[in-house]
């Protein structure tokens, strides 16, 4: 069996108690060795083969999928954050299913969760916004989405793999509801022990990562939930009624 597993954010203990144990009883692990820490292959057994995708062509990590199943051997594709966000396994999954292969995924926890832990900070605060936008900025890869209309919205946003596009970014954003003043940061390697958090705002993104050598493997995060006035939650409020508790009258 093929299994998709969610590798976390970065640190080593942030991976699911499954994704673990999906790890230590491997016979194969291919790894994203570009993005997931080396040090999550400390649970694999020493028997275990491993493969670094960033070295690999699509053709050949399905062929070692397709020959370590043959095999019966359980191999475990291991992607950073979640595989479901930019993780490119659609295009896997797809080549297993056609050559009969079955899989399974193993969720992880995003990077852009790791992200608001690392900044104590909640994406979504009532009265202010209740909803947050992940994206990325156009490079090699086309967006089919326009930042400047994501920007729009003026939500909580979370841009994945475009800390060398900053001054695009800013651009782009400066065209929606942000503003120069708008609160941002830059989280470098959320989690991880050299993790490195700037804040500011985005009148000044591109030189707040320059200034501290940013240019990849950073996410970062705008809207005013970084330092905005927001409402409580009813949930919690006294006049409010729920199923399990009866609010009192103003």
């Amino acid at each position: 069996m093929i299994y998709f597993v969610g590798a976390g954010p970065g640190a080593k203990d942030l991976i699911t108690v499954r994704g673990q144990e999906l790890l230590a009883r491997a016979d194969v692990i291919i790894y994203a060795g570009s993005l997931v820490n080396p040090a999550l292959l400390e649970y694999a057994g020493e028997a275990c083969k491993i493969y670094n995708s960033a070295e690999m062509t699509h053709t050949e990590l399905l062929d070692v999928m397709e020959q370590g199943a043959a095999r019966g051997m359980e191999i475990v594709r291991l992607h950073t954050g979640d595989p479901c966000l930019y993780g490119a396994i659609q295009e896997q999954m797809d080549g297993l299913r056609a050559r009969g292969i079955g899989f399974e995924i193993c969720p992880g926890v995003s990077s852009f969760c790791g992200a608001a832990a690392s900044l104590k900070t909640e994406y979504t605060l009532p009265g202010l916004t209740q909803s947050v936008i992940i994206t990325r900025a156009e490079g090699r890869t086309k967006v089919p989405e326009r930042l400047a209309d994501l920007a729009s919205h003026g939500a909580s946003m979370v841009l994945f793999l475009s800390a060398g596009l900053l001054e695009q970014v800013r651009e782009e954003l400066l065209k929606g509801a942000y503003r120069e003043e708008t609160p941002c940061a830059i989280v470098y390697k959320a989690t991880w022990e050299e993790e490195k958090i700037i804040r500011g705002t985005l009148g000044r993104l591109p030189e707040l990562a320059e200034e501290n050598g940013i240019d990849r493997t950073a996410l970062v995060v705008v809207g005013d939930f970084l330092n905005g006035s927001y409402e409580l939650s009813r949930l919690y409020a006294p006049d409010f009624s729920t199923a399990f508790r009866a609010g009192t009258k103003p």
